[in-house]
C-alpha cells in the first residue's frame, strides 16, 4: 500500500507541505524524548511510518516500533532494515505484546485519543515498564481542536487527563505544547492547507499556559502503582 493510500485509510503524520504543522508537532515530541532514552530500551506505540522510531534509534539501545496496520509494519521493516537496533511489531493495543517489566521507556505520541480502552492501555503500559521506567505521552488539547477528527475517539482537557492518569500512576507531570506566532496564526485563521515550512516552531509551555496549548505532553514514571 502506498503512503498516500495509508494516510487516507489511517491518520498518519507524514512530512509534506500541507501536513507540516502536524509533522513538526510530532517531531518535537520525539526530540523531547531524547533526554529520557539514552542507552535504554524503548517501545514506540503507534509508530506509523517509523520516522520517529528511527530517530530514537540514534540514542536508544534498542527500539521496538508497534503499529496495528500490517502493511505499515511490513513497509517499515523494509525501509529501516539497516538499523540493527530497531524492530517492528504488528499488534492491536491493548493489550501490549510484551513481557512484564520488559522496557525502560514507552513513547505513545498522538495515540491514546484513538482508543476506546484508554484505561486498559495505561494499565498495560504500567505493566510492561520496568521499575522507574517512563511513559511519554502526547495527545491533542480538545479546547484547541480545529475540527472533529474522525479517527479520534476521545480528546482530553487537562483536568480529564490528570484525573485519568492518577488512577494508574502516582508520579507524572503534565505540560502544554505551544506553537510560535506562525502556528498560532494558522490556528486562528483555521485555514486548510496553510503551509508552515520552518522547523523549531513548538516549545513546551509552563503550567500557566496549559489551557492554551495545542496538545498535552505527559511524562509518567513507574515508581509506584495507584489503586486500580
Amino acid at each position: 500500500m502506498h503512503t498516500e493510500a495509508i494516510m487516507r485509510q489511517y491518520e498518519r503524520a507524514a512530512k509534506s507541505d500541507v501536513n507540516n504543522v502536524t509533522h513538526q508537532r510530532c517531531m518535537y515530541a520525539y526530540e523531547f524524548a531524547r533526554q529520557y532514552i539514552q542507552g535504554k530500551s524503548v517501545l514506540d506505540i503507534g509508530c506509523g511510518n517509523g520516522y520517529g522510531t528511527a530517530l530514537m534509534a540514534q540514542d536508544a539501545r534498542e527500539v521496538i516500533g508497534l503499529d496495528y496496520d500490517k502493511a505499515t509494519i511490513e513497509a517499515n521493516r523494509g525501509q529501516y532494515r539497516n538499523l540493527a537496533n530497531v524492530s517492528f511489531v504488528q499488534a492491536k493495543v491493548p493489550p501490549l505484546p510484551l513481557e512484564t517489566d520488559s522496557v525502560e521507556v514507552i513513547t505513545a505520541f498522538q495515540f491514546i485519543e484513538h482508543l476506546t480502552l484508554r484505561q486498559e492501555f495505561l494499565k498495560e503500559a504500567f505493566r510492561v515498564l520496568k521499575p522507574k521506567g517512563v511513559l511519554l505521552l502526547t495527545t491533542p488539547n480538545v479546547k484547541r481542536t480545529l475540527a472533529r477528527n474522525p479517527f479520534h475517539v476521545h480528546e482530553y482537557t487537562f483536568e480529564e487527563m490528570h484525573s485519568e492518569l492518577a488512577t494508574i500512576f502516582h508520579h507524572f507531570e503534565l505540560f502544554g505544547l505551544c506553537g510560535n506566532d506562525k502556528v498560532e496564526a494558522y490556528y486562528q485563521k483555521m485555514q486548510n492547507g496553510c503551509e508552515i515550512s520552518c522547523a523549531g516552531i513548538f516549545s513546551v509551555s509552563t503550567k500557566f499556559c496549559q489551557q492554551q496549548s495545542l496538545q498535552h505532553l505527559t511524562t509518567l514514571s513507574r515508581t509506584s502503582c495507584a489503586k486500580h
